[in-house]
Order: structure tokens, then C-alpha cells, then sequence
């Protein structure tokens, strides 16, 4: 008796340790960039991904160029360099580089970037640039709708069209002409899902089209991560109901801005977003993590769990 009575003492203490460690939130992963980096736009070309950020650092977001970093596996991140220098390569804005997105097309990679709270776009030949501005100007100048210009994501759909959302405030969408650098702005669509902060994000997954976006602001703790469904790219959207997509929980604060990677040939789905820095970070100080991104039966997006650590992914391209 006394054996058993040890014996279930022992079971029931290994499975206290497991449970403490499965819901441990004082050990986060580490963030996948070294430093300081916000708002990361994840995307994959050919056999590799890549992450452009805003750097962060600066009390009002006073970054002046843009970089590029890549990856065979999403776990080993090489930085390539600055892509855009604002100072450098711009005539019409020289900081607040913030919040890029990319697209390829017509043989081209389509940069679109926040800058001086203006939305421009640059073209380079490769993911890893150099990009330079074709049309010299903001291709949405601020003021353009309300709210603020800023957080552009660049979605193409499977039928071609380019959509451009973006906005602060309220969420805007924009088709993008056949050239990817110019628009109509008199036929942009803008509307604000209930709790709509910033940081809009496209994904289409089984003819279902996901608008996820972050709530409140990007120094507030609570900042988080929220979506809409539609059977259209231009809507109407519903909110889905329940947890968020993402928040912060026990050490991991203001976990948003995010953006969304699927493995190509796979349903397998992944989502980088920023958080307060480890220890002691801010608004100002983030850092750039990767949790995997999960949908249920339904196809409704699973809460992430931001303590999930990610295994190394391998492309395995089509011959």
C-alpha cells in the first residue's frame, strides 16, 4: 500500500510539473531578430522567407531607413542590409520609416512603406532590394482619407488584382492598378470594424478572405490582434466572436501588429507580430516573434498561444 500510495504521490507530481510548465508565462520564446524591430510583414519568395520591419528604438518612431532580413527555416534569420533609406532615396519624406508590406508581380517586388505618416511604394528586382521610388511623390498622401496613412499591406488575389488596405483609425481598401504604383484614390473603400485600431492584414484560405487587424494602441499592453471574414476582398466583413487572434499574456505585453505566412503547399500557417521587449520594453522598444498560426474545423482562427515554440520549417518546392 505504502508503494502505491508513493507511487501515485509521484504521478501526481509529474503531472503538476507539466501543467506548470505548459502554462509557464514567465519564459517566452526569443524573438526571432535580434534588437529591436516592430511591425514585421513576413512573406515567402521561391525557397526562402523574409521579414521587413520598422526599426524600432526611437520615442516617436523616429526610424529613417528600412531592412530586409531572410531565412531557409524561420528559425536562423540573416539580415540583409537596408533596402530603403529614406534620407538617401526619397525627395518627399525623411523619417518615421514605419510598417512595410510586399507583393510580386509582373516580375517585380512592390515595396510599400509608412513615411512621414504618407503612404509610398518602391520596385526592386529581388526580395532583398535595392528598392527605388518609380513615381517620386507618396502614392497616398496623407490626408488622403481619415485618419491616419499609415500600415499599407499589399494582398494579390488569385485572379491577379492587387488590393492595397492600410489605414489608422479606420481601415481603408484600395485596388491597385495593373502597374502597382498607382491607384484611384476616389474609389477607395474605408470603414472601421468594431475595435479597429491599425496594422490591417489580408490572408485567403479555402475561399474565405480573413481582414485582421490590432486593437488599441500599440503602447498599451492590451494591444491585440482581432479579424472579419468575407467571401469578398472588399467585404462586408464579420467580426468574429470570442478571444482574439493574438494578446499578451503573463511576461509578453502589447503582442500585435502582425502579419501572416503560409507554408507554401501546406495548410500550415504562421504569424510574426511584435511584443514589448524582454525585459524592460515599451512602445518604443519592441521585438519582432513567430507563433504558429492555427483555424479550427470551421475554419475560425485558434487563439495563438504565445508561448508556442516554433520548429525549423523546410520549403519543399514543386519540381
Amino acid at each position: 500500500m505504502k508503494k502505491l500510495i508513493a507511487l501515485l504521490y509521484l504521478c501526481a507530481s509529474v503531472a503538476g510539473i507539466t501543467n506548470a510548465q505548459t502554462t509557464d508565462t514567465l519564459h517566452a520564446p526569443s524573438p526571432v531578430l535580434p534588437g529591436v524591430y516592430a511591425d514585421p510583414n513576413i512573406a515567402v519568395f521561391n525557397s526562402r522567407f523574409y521579414i521587413y520591419p520598422t526599426t524600432d528604438g526611437t520615442t516617436g518612431w523616429k526610424s529613417t531607413s528600412f531592412t530586409c532580413w531572410s531565412s531557409a527555416n524561420l528559425i536562423d534569420w540573416k539580415n540583409e542590409g537596408v533596402i530603403l533609406d529614406l534620407p538617401r532615396d526619397l525627395t518627399w519624406a525623411k523619417e518615421r520609416a514605419w510598417a512595410p508590406t510586399i507583393a510580386f508581380k509582373n516580375n517585380k517586388y512592390y515595396y510599400y512603406y509608412s513615411a512621414d505618416v504618407n503612404i509610398g511604394v518602391a520596385v526592386a528586382d529581388k526580395p532583398t532590394g535595392p528598392f527605388t521610388d518609380p513615381i517620386g511623390k507618396p502614392l497616398i498622401p496623407k490626408g488622403t482619407r481619415r485618419g491616419q496613412m499609415i500600415d499599407p499591406m499589399a494582398f494579390v488575389d488569385d485572379d491577379g488584382q492587387a488590393y492595397l488596405y492600410f489605414g489608422q483609425g479606420q481601415c481603408n481598401i484600395a485596388k491597385l492598378s495593373a502597374d502597382m504604383v498607382s491607384l484611384d484614390t476616389s474609389k477607395i473603400v474605408s470603414f472601421k470594424p468594431e475595435g479597429y485600431n491599425e496594422g490591417p492584414f489580408m490572408i485567403k484560405r479555402k475561399g474565405i478572405y480573413y481582414l485582421m487587424w490590432s486593437e488599441y494602441d500599440t503602447r498599451d499592453p492590451r494591444y491585440s490582434i482581432a479579424y472579419a471574414t468575407s467571401t469578398s476582398p472588399m467585404g462586408p466583413f464579420k467580426k468574429a466572436v470570442g478571444f482574439p487572434v493574438l494578446k499578451g499574456k503573463g511576461v509578453v505585453k502589447g503582442a500585435g501588429h502582425h502579419s501572416v505566412v503560409q507554408v507554401p503547399g501546406t495548410d500550415n500557417w504562421y504569424i510574426a507580430y511584435h511584443r514589448f521587449k524582454i525585459p524592460d520594453g515599451n512602445g518604443y522598444n519592441r521585438e519582432t516573434c513567430i507563433s504558429p498560426l492555427h483555424f479550427d474545423a470551421n475554419g475560425d482562427i485558434l487563439p495563438v498561444d504565445v508561448f508556442e515554440k516554433i520548429k525549423p520549417v523546410k520549403i519543399k518546392l514543386k519540381r
